[in-house]
């Protein structure tokens, strides 16, 4: 039987495979808040707060960045990624796990603030989603890594389809 964290990152898995799939930077940002939501969900009922933590700033970052993605957005989320892990290094958590939830969050942070398009997004995120692979490994999230794993292939297949096109 399926425990309901798993559920709940099954769910990302689909949301989000089908997010990196879209043509416009826009909607790809909508899709991808909702798996992002589905995924935090997921974390938060695992006990892994980073990742419960950066996902729930992530979907608020992806809502904001369809309309405003200038500077002041920018750096405020940086400062709130940042406040977090200040708070966060004060908790029992171990600082490799940290290291990789937040160093991926703020590539995706600046990814989705800074870049309008869909394939400079690609590019920037292969970094975000490996290390995003070592957070779910390290906090033992089945379906955090085959979330990554499967956003890892989808955006290797869509570079080479784009390349091809």
């Amino acid at each position: 039987m399926i425990s309901t964290a798993e559920l709940f990152g099954l769910c990302a898995i689909i949301i989000n495979f089908i997010a990196y799939r879209q043509s416009n930077a826009n909607r790809y940002r909508w899709i991808s808040a909702l798996a992002l939501a589905a995924l935090s969900i997921h974390f938060l009922l695992m006990g892994a707060i980073a990742g419960c933590v950066v996902t729930a700033i992530a979907v608020a970052r992806n809502f904001i960045a369809i309309r405003w993605r200038g500077s002041i957005v920018l750096w405020t989320f940086v400062a709130i990624n940042l406040g977090f892990l200040a708070w966060e290094i004060t908790t029992p958590a171990t600082w490799i796990a940290l290291f990789f939830a937040y160093s991926s969050s703020l590539i995706f942070t600046v990814g989705a603030i800074r870049l309008n398009d869909a394939q400079q997004i690609r590019r920037w995120f292969l970094l975000a989603e490996l290390l995003g692979l070592c957070y779910a490994i390290y906090v033992g999230s089945v379906s955090g890594t085959v979330f990554n794993l499967f956003n890892l292939t989808s955006i290797i297949l869509k570079l080479l389809q784009d390349r091809r096109g």
